[in-house]
């Protein structure tokens, strides 16, 4: 069983093993030139071979005619049959004389024959043996230098192309992306590039690319959804605001309580609509990274003091309670603390009844400061709870309580201002039991004021 754990684990190590195109290229032209150097000093070493093979024959032969010649014992000698059965042409020639003996058959024809040359010096009788092979040297004596240059030329050529097709095979992840490039566009974002066939640097930048293709697709979808919330959210105060400026122009003149109800439903209406656009814009900032946050080291204790007495003064029919410890202080940007509270408070005095409570605090906590607001309202459903910061989300349980609903985007906005802050959100809520949001900052305690975009 081991062994069998270990085989799939090599097994798997060796599907991750990643091989660069430099060393895969590499590897392709060195063995291609290396065989072919392999075929050429191969060829040369038998050519070689092969005519030193007959050129012993030759000097064996020809010893043997030069010995007869030097001590006069040709006379008694067959040199006819000897030529025969050695597979050679004889010629002797004597030059006081002028005359020439054959013996054996002379080759023709246009082939490489081997031969060599004897001088016999003997008194007053002179001669030259020259002993022919009749036996070609195979097609390695038959290749001129210009022919094996030929060849070689040629073998090259084949493995250059040879080598330039597996290099566009293994270059064919580059021309899938080009092809998948050309494809997209804003109504098929979902072509992908096939990363089986290659395990090297390609392999990753395909894979990167279609990250890219991933990322470029949820931030169009996110973005057409964006709009089309943002659309959706806009057109309700529009409707509004165009229903009662025809009601204001066919009544209001003649019904002054017409006419104060739509002017009071159209400022409202507008202010609202003002309110989502520049919930929208903070947002746009947001994903743009043009949204400046200022830390500074102020105290975070006044900050929400001041918080829980506005919300005194604004939400008389609910019961705010302010637990706030002096002296905190916190470096952050004091704005964007202030709106993430408020936001959160928006919601607690929409969705709390009249007459329950919502209690807010800031205290010190080790090494950071938490900041929380709990208030006995209708609270959220558990189904709801992990989509609760997603933009233009509504949970169903606000919806069916026939409570003005909120634009979705006031909570998207908290969660980005903590995060910038290096902050935590922890919600706890139960529906019908109430909501506890708890900011915990980080208290760097650096006293610099700085101003820089998220």
């Amino acid at each position: 069983m081991k062994k069998m754990n270990l085989l799939k684990k090599f097994a798997g190590d060796r599907k991750n093993i990643k091989f660069s195109i430099a060393l895969k290229a590499t590897a392709i032209y060195t063995s291609m030139f290396g065989l072919l150097l392999a075929a050429t000093v191969g060829f040369l070493s038998w050519a070689i071979t092969i005519r030193a093979v007959h050129m012993r024959h030759l000097d064996s032969v020809a010893s043997m005619v030069e010995e007869r010649l030097k001590h006069g014992r040709g006379q008694d000698f067959d040199f006819d049959a000897f030529a025969k059965a050695n597979k050679v042409y004889i010629e002797i020639r004597y030059e006081h004389e002028g005359t020439t003996l054959t013996f054996g058959k002379k080759p023709g024809g246009k082939g490489n024959y081997a031969n060599t040359v004897r001088s016999i010096d003997r008194p007053c009788r002179k001669a030259t043996v020259t002993v022919v092979d009749c036996e070609s040297i195979s097609i390695a004596g038959n290749i001129s230098a210009t022919g094996f240059l030929v060849i070689l030329s040629a073998l090259l050529l084949v493995i250059s192309i040879s080598g330039a097709l597996l290099i566009r095979k293994m270059m064919r992840p580059i021309y899938n992306m080009t092809a998948a490039a050309r494809s997209i566009s804003a109504k098929d974002l979902s072509r992908r590039i096939d990363t089986v066939h290659s395990n090297d640097e390609l392999k990753e930048l395909a894979e990167t690319f279609n990250g890219m293709l991933d990322r470029i697709q949820a931030s169009y979808e996110q973005q057409k959804r964006f709009v089309s919330d943002a659309s959706h959210e806009l057109r309700t105060p529009l409707s509004v605001i165009s229903g009662y400026a025809n009601l204001l122009r066919r009544w209001g003149s003649e019904d002054p309580e017409v006419r104060d109800e739509s002017v009071e439903k159209i400022v409202e209406e507008t202010e609202n609509m003002k309110q989502l656009v520049e919930r929208l814009l903070f947002l746009a900032r947001a994903d743009q990274q043009t949204q400046l946050i200022s830390f500074e080291r102020f105290n975070v204790s006044n900050l929400i003091d001041s918080i829980a007495e506005d919300t005194k003064l604004i939400s008389r029919e609910h019961a705010v309670v302010s637990e706030i410890e002096p002296g905190v202080f916190l470096t952050a940007d004091p704005a964007l603390i202030k709106e993430a509270v408020r936001a959160v408070l928006d919601n607690s005095m929409k969705y709390t009844p009249p007459g329950g409570e919502i209690r807010i605090s800031c205290r010190r906590g080790p090494g950071c400061v938490e900041i929380e607001i709990v208030d006995t309202g209708m609270g959220i459903a558990d189904k709801d709870l992990p989509y609760i910061f997603d933009r233009f989300y509504k949970a169903d349980a606000v919806r069916s309580r026939g409570t003005k609903g909120s634009s979705g985007l006031g909570l998207s906005i908290v969660k980005w201002i903590v995060e910038r802050h290096s902050g935590e959100i922890r919600l706890e809520s139960k529906l019908g039991s109430g909501t506890r949001f708890t900011f915990i900052f980080p208290d760097t305690r650096n006293t610099e004021t700085t101003e820089r975009p998220a």
